[in-house]
């Protein structure tokens, strides 16, 4: 196996530099395509429990109107590898799997508990798999051997399982941007491959909310992003729903008094962030100032900015928030922001002010 990714590696780095240049996917083949079926996608964030017990509800409202193909942000080997799972009495697989996922949003209780909810109430559903080759050395391996074992080297899975081991492989050794980039195109590229074995059959989609804008850029801004680029290509067989927000409908945890200039306020607390991973920070907590708006909206702006997806909470326009960030020296640093409805690509943001 290491020799022929080795191999793999050589031969599509060459490659990758096309993909990176070109930018979008294979745009103009897909649309020639005579898609006639209905594609629902949905974002999220991902391993929150209010949302993936939403698409849940949702995924047995349309499998019960004959649904059966669930398209996921996995590889293909993935969804493979759980299709099978589907069909065995016991859950090695999804052991397997899901211990591979460690260090990832998808090793989470509840994801694990919504794949155990669809063999249990949706056992039929075929799981499509159309991300780049993550855990390409794990899953995606395994994958491969389970194939060899049974003889199966010229089967359509096993081939297409060594094109995304060679995405995943191309990914991981690029340049951030440039990588970023890269994978959104191929998303598309490998979205668009999914769809045709499946005819004109309709389809439900679960992505991060980054890939399902269809008016937005990638997170680096250099491409279109997944569903900006399906928008393109299947128009009006497009639907898209958010359901990212319904993470941040949350009440606060408790009510704080934080002092600023003199006065006291009353301040939401909405709960902390691990931070592990940014260097020399542990973790960061949220505060909602009440009715501090009109005492600080002509304070100074600093220039630094943070948009609504970074708070645990929803944010509102004409509102003052607190952050306190605490280092692994437990040393603390508050940081105050105010909200005026300004927006950066397409998201309210919030602006760091100085109080002093």
């Amino acid at each position: 196996m290491k020799i022929r990714i080795a191999i793999v590696l050589f031969l599509y780095c060459a490659a990758t530099s096309v993909v990176y240049a070109h930018g979008k996917a294979d745009a103009d083949a897909a649309r020639n395509n005579k898609y006639t079926g209905t594609i629902y996608l949905y974002g999220e964030q991902h391993g929150v429990k209010k949302i993936t017990d939403k698409e849940l509800a949702l995924w047995r409202a349309y499998y019960t109107k004959g649904l059966r193909h669930l398209f996921l942000e996995l590889p293909s080997y993935t969804a493979e590898y759980l299709n099978m799972w589907l069909r065995e009495k016991d859950n090695t697989i999804l052991e397997e799997v899901f211990n591979d996922w460690k260090g990832t949003a998808f090793h989470n209780q509840h994801t694990y508990n919504f794949f155990m909810q669809i063999k249990e109430l949706c056992p039929q559903t075929v799981f499509h798999g159309t991300d780049v080759g993550h855990q390409y050395g794990t899953t995606g391996e395994r994958f491969l051997r389970y194939l060899e074992s049974k003889q199966q080297q010229n089967v359509p899975a096993y081939l297409r399982a060594q094109e995304i081991i060679q995405q995943g492989i191309a990914y991981y050794s690029g340049s951030n941007a440039k990588a970023m980039a890269y994978r959104e195109n191929m998303m598309v590229q490998n979205f668009i491959y999914e769809l045709k074995q499946i005819q004109n059959a309709d389809i439900m989609g679960i992505y991060g909310s980054a890939h399902t804008d269809t008016a937005a850029l990638d997170s680096t801004g250099a491409v279109p992003c997944m569903a900006n680029q399906l928008k393109s290509i299947y128009g009006t067989n497009l639907n898209t729903e958010n359901l990212s927000p319904l993470a941040k409908d949350i009440e606060p945890i408790r009510i704080d008094t934080i002092t600023v200039a003199h006065t006291d306020y009353r301040a939401y607390y909405y709960g902390k962030q691990d931070l592990t991973g940014f260097k020399d920070f542990a973790y960061r907590e949220f505060w909602q100032l009440n009715g501090a708006y009109q005492t600080l909206k002509n304070s100074g702006k600093t220039g630094d900015w943070l948009p609504e997806s970074n708070y645990p909470m929803k944010v509102e326009v004409n509102q003052v928030y607190v952050i306190d960030y605490t280092k692994i020296d437990n040393t603390k640093m508050r940081l105050y922001y105010i909200s005026e409805g300004k927006q950066r690509n397409g998201q309210l943001i919030t602006e760091n002010i100085a109080t002093e």
